[in-house]
């Protein structure tokens, strides 16, 4: 037989688990200075720009305007 365990203890340690895991998300997202933020968003668009000029369509299925079409 298995051991006897207390559902509400189980219910609050998976509840402090969940807050503490969202806490840590916040921390991340939220917890940076500006220069931290900015540094972060220039990369994301230099890094989106990279792979918008290495894309062989446009999202639409057309030609990309600098390519001559086949």
């Amino acid at each position: 037989m298995g051991d006897v365990v207390n559902l509400r203890r189980v219910r609050k340690t998976r509840e402090r688990a969940d807050r503490a895991e969202e806490a840590a998300r916040n921390r991340a997202a939220f917890g940076r200075t500006r220069e931290e933020r900015s540094a972060s968003a220039d990369e994301n668009r230099r890094a989106e720009a990279k792979l918008d000029a290495h894309r062989l369509r446009t999202p639409h299925g057309g030609a990309p305007d600098d390519v001559a079409p086949r």
